[in-house]
């Protein structure tokens, strides 16, 4: 808005105002006592584009941004602890139980046990809110004694944590609510119910699925990944915990399945020409790493993986100079996916 409004604009405008018979050149004295008046008036100028900029849902950033959109009650969603499965052993292998709240660590994390699922086995819950703890899996250390225990492990993931939301995220889902509102137990009002619960990073919905008053709802985890079974079971009891009794969410008579997204295993194979310096184990780490930023954009989204835009991102890896043979699941051509599948990438297969 305010573009030229440059310092070079402001001085000379200043200048002009300055009868013509005095000595208006640079190094002048009325010229130095201008100029930092000029390149004052320019910062403030550009501190009021910035300002304006965060009054609008579409350019605000940060807390100006949750400011701006809070009348429609969408907040930003809050760092969340990761849920994992424990499994505890006695010496002779056998299971042993723990005691709720029981501390154990596992490299710099903590974690503490809240819920029994099984004889040993137990929902664990990192003391650190975020994606860090995602990342450990392996033997845990008891931070206090525990009678019997002889070994105790991370098995697997149950329910993401997820990061505090970032602006880009905040921003979609108040558009999404503008463009498309949920309301009266609609199609998109169930999609609003299920991104409402911890861990659920996507959602579609079918209505009608199997008769009248049925709806469908398919998730998936905040990676992107088909949901656990814990995570399937909460948005179950968020939305319809008793199948048309209205004792949820959904309206009375409203029959709802939910259920997790099905993944779709992909194989990736190619020949590659490496560019001059680069090793093939470092560049295949990194097409990997490319390739799941890409599913994870993808997911419910798209309704099939093209093989142009695996070979784009292919050649966008740094040090692969060309490429061959491209296959996905050992054919030429895209694989396709339907309404409730999730792309997987498993094994990724480049040579030389």
């Amino acid at each position: 808005m305010y573009e030229d409004q440059t310092y070079e604009a402001l001085l000379e405008r200043m200048l002009d105002r300055v009868p013509s018979g005095l000595d208006k050149r640079e190094g002048s004295i009325i010229y130095d006592a201008l100029a930092p008046a000029a390149a004052e008036l320019a910062q403030m100028y550009i501190e009021l584009n910035v300002n304006n900029n965060l009054y609008f849902a579409d350019t605000a950033t940060g807390e100006y941004l949750e400011r701006s959109i809070s009348w429609s009650g969408i907040v930003r969603r809050e760092a969340s602890k990761a849920q994992l499965k424990g499994i505890f052993y006695k010496a002779d292998g056998g299971f042993v139980d723990v005691p709720l709240g029981s501390r154990f660590s596992l490299d710099m994390l903590n974690y503490m046990a809240v819920e029994k699922l099984s004889p040993g086995v137990y929902r664990l819950e990192s003391e650190t809110a975020g994606e860090e703890g995602n990342r450990y899996f392996g033997s845990l250390l008891p931070v206090d004694y525990i009678s019997d225990l002889a070994r105790g492990e991370i098995a697997s993931l149950l329910i993401p944590g997820e990061n505090a939301e970032s602006d880009e995220s905040l921003r979609q889902r108040y558009l999404d609510s503008a463009r498309r509102p949920a309301t009266s137990g609609n199609k998109y009002h169930y999609m609003e119910w299920a991104m409402q619960v911890v861990g659920v990073g996507g959602a579609r919905v079918f209505p009608l699925w199997n008769g009248p008053k049925t709806v469908k709802v398919i998730v998936v985890d905040a990676e992107k990944l088909p949901a656990s079974e814990l995570l399937v079971t909460k948005v179950q009891h968020y939305i319809d915990p008793v199948s048309g009794a209205g004792e949820g969410q959904a309206p009375v008579g409203a029959v709802v399945t939910v259920a997790s997204a099905t993944g779709k295993s992909i194989s990736v194979s190619a020949k590659l020409t490496l560019a001059t310096g680069y090793a093939l184990q470092a560049v295949s780490e990194e097409f990997k790493a490319i390739l799941e930023g890409y599913r994870k954009e993808k997911a419910f989204s798209a309704t099939y993986i093209s093989q142009s835009v695996i070979g784009a991102l292919l050649l966008a890896t740094e040090g692969v100079a060309d490429y061959s043979e491209l296959k996905l699941n050992s054919g030429a051509g895209n694989v396709m996916l339907n309404e409730e599948e999730v792309p997987l990438f498993g094994n990724v297969l480049l040579e030389v």
